[in-house]
């Protein structure tokens, strides 16, 4: 991705705040149900900072406060330095907003929809040269003149995405955002995260998919039955998760498990996928691929069965079945 000129220097000015996002002791109700408990969240500019939890433990309707779009019972929350609650304008200026499911209007074209979207933040005149930035962004230059309806899924999530870009935010917060795209437009949306926040964006990304979570974020809060469990940096995550199983293929399989057992490590049985050995972090993990080599085994693959990000998860959350 690269960021066009106005948008760097956007980006680049002085913050009104020195965290993008902050939410303290934030509480939200429906009903009966106590959606948010007491949530404690930042999120710094320059970083990706990812937001993990299981299903219904108040990450999307976290999301919908900071987004101007749910107002909270408690707490104290700012964006840019702006509250949500009292500057919904000033923040909306500021914040680019990807919801998990999003309504498009179907009749406008493609072009039409982001031009549509760049005068509504008072892009003006602006708005047909930022249109056509974005129509390249997201790949979808092709369908510049056609329906938004007859686009795929992960088409018009890619649309939905960039149309979040149009005002140049400086805080970008998304829910659920590689839903429906393929594995390249994942990767891709994953290297655009990172180039915002690299010119000085606050980007906040909930996922359910944890590895490439763990290739983008910077930071990962951990959110579980409505409250912060938990936070981690990630190159801190491999030393913090603890013990893990490891996933070994040799050339010869026979060659493996003798050393395995000469060297005195507990492992599980062959299988066509390989012979699994629990171990308590890389840098064990790097000891036994050097001892395997100098013992003359052929190794194939040796890689953890669960990403760091995997394992402080459910450590954090008490889901290990």
């Amino acid at each position: 991705m690269v960021v066009n000129p106005v948008a760097e220097e956007v980006f680049m000015s002085s913050p009104d705040a020195a965290d993008g996002v902050v939410a303290i002791g934030v509480k939200r109700q429906f009903g009966s149900v106590l959606a948010l408990r007491g949530v404690d969240f930042t999120a710094r500019y320059g970083e990706v900072t990812g937001l993990v939890g299981p299903n219904g433990a108040g990450k999307t309707t976290l999301l919908l406060i900071l987004a101007t779009l749910l107002l909270p019972d408690e707490g104290t929350v700012r964006i840019a330095g702006h509250d949500p609650v009292t500057e919904t304008g000033a923040v909306r200026a500021t914040m680019g907003w990807v919801p998990d499911a999003f309504g498009v209007y179907d009749n406008l074209t493609t072009r039409e929809y982001l031009r549509f979207a760049g005068l509504a933040y008072g892009l003006g005149k602006r708005s047909n040269a930022r249109a056509e930035e974005l129509l390249v962004l997201s790949r979808l230059q092709d369908y510049g003149d056609r329906p938004v309806h007859v686009l795929s899924r992960g088409q018009k999530q890619r649309l939905g995405f960039v149309r979040s870009l149009v005002h140049m935010p400086r805080v970008l917060l998304l829910d659920e955002p590689a839903a429906g795209l393929d594995p390249y437009s994942r990767v891709e949306l994953r290297d655009q995260l990172r180039q915002l926040a690299s010119v000085g964006a606050a980007v906040v990304v909930s996922s359910h998919v944890l590895a490439d979570l763990e290739q983008m974020a910077d930071r990962v809060v951990f959110v579980d039955r409505g409250v912060t469990v938990g936070e981690r940096r990630i190159d801190d995550l491999a030393r913090a998760s603890g013990p893990r199983v490891w996933r070994l293929r040799a050339l010869n399989e026979s060659e493996l498990v003798a050393a395995l057992d000469r060297n005195h490590y507990s492992h599980g049985a062959v299988t066509p996928a390989g012979v699994d050995v629990e171990l308590l972090s890389d840098e064990a993990a790097a000891g036994l691929i050097a001892g395997l080599v100098r013992d003359g085994v052929h190794v194939v693959s040796c890689a953890p069965l669960t990403t760091s990000l995997e394992a402080t998860y459910l450590a954090l959350t008490g889901e290990q079945g």
